[in-house]
């Protein structure tokens, strides 16, 4: 769904394995990395959603996972020019993205790419908390920031359980 601005709906998705690491995921056949992001139907809430992509995307399900936080409001960012895809109508020039911060309570070993058909992403890794800021594609670099720093007293809160602090 695309807005009269021009911005897709879309949900991104933070895993957490509660050590302060985060789930990193490999584009299919590039070397592109991100978290799991995807579209909002018509009709569908934002979690509804983001279970959705979290089940298509990684294979998890709402019973791996525990929602610790959401972004307060919709983070955006544009599409460079050249990438937007000119032909489709209406034009999208970016995304709005809800943004959740969840905590891996199931399996890593459940994961898989290949849940729903043709598979997005080709490889993972837990990588350090603030690690994707600088290792997204460019034109994502501010939301991720402004994700990150919206999660990081839950991340900090983990971090200290798991240390026992």
């Amino acid at each position: 769904m695309v807005d009269k601005d021009g911005f897709r709906s879309n949900v991104a998705i933070v895993i957490s394995n509660g050590h302060g690491q985060l789930f990193w995921a490999k584009r299919l056949g590039q070397n592109a990395w991100q978290f799991p992001q995807g579209g909002v139907d018509r009709g569908e809430s934002a979690e509804v959603a983001m279970y959705r992509e979290l089940y298509e995307e990684v294979g998890l399900e709402s019973n791996d996972v525990k929602i610790i936080q959401r972004s307060k409001k919709w983070l955006r960012y544009h599409i460079p020019p050249q990438m937007q895809r000119k032909n489709s109508k209406p034009l999208c020039i970016g995304q709005k993205q809800k943004w959740f911060y969840l905590k891996l309570t199931g399996d890593i070993s459940r994961v898989r790419f290949d849940a729903a058909g043709t598979p997005e992403f080709d490889n993972w890794q837990w990588v350090n908390y603030w690690y994707p800021i600088n290792s997204v594609v460019s034109f994502k670099r501010n939301v991720y920031r402004n994700a990150l720093l919206e999660f990081a007293v839950a991340n900090a809160r983990f971090e200290q359980q798991s240390r026992g602090v």
